[in-house]
């Protein structure tokens, strides 16, 4: 059977994961193959880490250079994170004439349009299905499986550690510190977490996403985002109160020609497909034209779903599909100009959600809602608790918790009021605006 040689540039977590596929799964790999693919070479920086993977003798080096100079290295699974140095290992990948597998979403929403044109200008390809959600397939289903539809709209839970952490104090009742412990604790999230819980990492994901389905050129860090690490598990109880679960929500909407884009943690009505993805799972819903909405839902991390797609990408970079869509699909190539433009993102419409202390007193209500009026926002129900219920501190203060819920409104107007609410003499403490979700 003819033989593909490949390599792996990073034995991590990942990578580790690619190299069992391959060794002990090789037979399968090749029937869907037509092919052997050869584990060749695994590039690492530490010869004498231990690893949880058994290698054959001859494949562990930590000298990239035998990658780059092996003219029978085709194929290149990148599984080096951060920018640094991981996009000049990749330009010297290609510049060697290897076609690369990564799983680098970071390293895509900052150089993607870099590294595609010099893919391109050189004939080589870029797979890199793995760095979107995980084991979900989306990538190939926005560009290929959907390609005859206009997408309308996407939506979807893009950071398993974000979505692990609010399971926990959703479904345990655990503090959102005690929640990052256990996540980190099971290997969910590093032990530096700020790219996943301040949004940073699902706006990565989104740009990317958005890009492959509405061809738009954007920075990911202009989608305005909100992580979950300010929410306070108080909010979880109200919300649930109220009949919803709040996840981080990734959004990308088609609004009169142009296109609205956030991150932030939303309150979504309990019993519906987003509201009841729990732990680490990811999942995207997408509505096309044609098709109408579809639905994937699965493991959006760890080991081996993302291997699972690393080696699928392995697999169409040596049969030749993946030089077909890159040829013709053209991913983050700046030859056109983007087909749409961003929304304001004061005009981003959106119900939302409240909570405040307030000082339990005549006249605090009507303060309170003349803001709403004030900026045109309409509020649809209010949610005060007796002050029996409140917590020490608000009874010490003559205070009890207000929620309040808005009808439909632009997120400028929502941003004012919570702000000029927090700076009412009744109102003690911070306000908590959070989006809410239309069923």
């Amino acid at each position: 059977m003819q033989k593909t040689k490949v390599a792996i540039v990073g034995l991590g977590t990942v990578g580790s994961g690619v190299a069992r596929l391959l060794l002990d799964h090789g037979d399968r790999t090749a029937r869907h193959a037509g092919r052997t693919l050869w584990l060749e070479r695994a590039v690492v920086r530490d010869l004498d880490k231990p690893r949880d993977v058994d290698l054959p003798a001859g494949i562990l080096t930590d000298d990239v250079e035998a990658v780059y100079d092996d003219p029978e290295i085709a194929v290149v699974a990148h599984l080096v994170g951060g920018l640094e140095p991981a996009r000049t290992i990749m330009i010297r990948l290609l510049e060697a004439g290897k076609d690369v597998v990564t799983a680098n979403k970071a390293l895509l929403a900052d150089h993607g349009p870099e590294l595609f044109t010099l893919a391109r200008k050189l004939g080589r390809t870029i797979a890199f299905e793995a760095s979107v959600a995980g084991g979900i397939p989306i990538i190939t289903n926005i560009s290929q499986c959907l390609s005859a539809n206009g997408i309308l709209s996407l939506e979807g839970i893009l950071n398993g550690t974000s979505n692990f952490i609010l399971s926990q104090m959703d479904r345990q009742g655990v503090a959102y510190s005690e929640a990052v412990a256990e996540a980190q604790r099971l290997g969910f999230a590093e032990a530096d977490p700020t790219m996943d819980v301040d949004g940073s990492d699902a706006a990565q994901k989104l740009a990317i996403l958005a890009h492959l389905a509405f061809g738009a050129q954007v920075d990911w860090r202009q989608i305005p985002r909100v992580g979950i690490d300010s929410l306070d598990i108080d909010d979880l109880r109200y919300a649930a109160d109220l009949g919803y679960a709040i996840k981080l929500l990734a959004e990308a909407k088609l609004v009169d020609g142009k296109l609205d884009l956030h991150v932030s943690p939303t309150l979504i009505k309990r019993r519906t497909p987003l509201a009841e993805v729990h732990g680490a799972f990811n999942a995207v819903r997408v509505v096309g034209d044609a098709v109408g909405p579809v639905f994937y839902h699965g493991q959006g991390a760890g080991q081996m779903p993302t291997a699972s797609a690393v080696v699928a990408d392995l697999i169409d970079t040596a049969v030749g599909r993946t030089r077909l869509t890159f040829e013709t699909l053209e991913p983050f190539s700046t030859a056109s100009p983007p087909r749409v433009s961003l929304r304001n993102s004061d005009e981003l419409p959106g119900r939302y959600y409240f909570r405040l202390r307030a000082m339990d007193h005549p006249g605090t209500l009507a303060a309170i809602t003349g803001v709403f009026g004030k900026h045109r926002l309409s509020i649809a129900s209010v949610l005060q608790q007796d002050r029996a219920e409140a917590d020490a501190s608000s009874a010490a203060e003559d205070c009890v918790p207000l929620m309040i819920m808005s009808h439909e409104g632009a997120e400028g107007a929502g941003r004012a009021v919570a702000e000029e609410i927090e700076s009412l003499g009744v109102v003690r403490g911070h306000v908590t605006r959070l989006r809410v979700k239309n069923p």
